[in-house]
């Protein structure tokens, strides 16, 4: 599954340098995950490093990007394959 973050973000910077993928960025009012690159650090590490680092616990399961932890690996892989062709 993908995560997103709620409109409760407070826009404190701590979660955007955390994401290995580069899925998160500023949006119009506050940060954001693309469901596309977000992998809920599988691959990288045992469990999501912008929630581990978010003071306001604003970074829930995305209920529209349901995916299997064999998905999100599938998903790390093609990442990775993407990120080493660009080297």
């Amino acid at each position: 599954m993908a995560l997103m973050i709620t409109d409760e973000c407070i826009n404190c910077d701590v979660c955007e340098p955390e994401c290995p993928n580069d899925a998160i960025s500023m949006g119009d009012e506050f940060y954001v995950i693309e469901p596309s690159k977000c992998t809920e650090c599988v691959g990288h590490f045992d469990t999501p490093q912008c929630r581990e680092v978010c003071p306001v616990d604003c970074i829930p399961l995305h209920p529209n990007h349901i995916e299997t932890n064999e998905q999100l690996l599938l998903k790390y892989s093609a990442l990775m394959q993407l990120k080493a062709k660009k080297l």
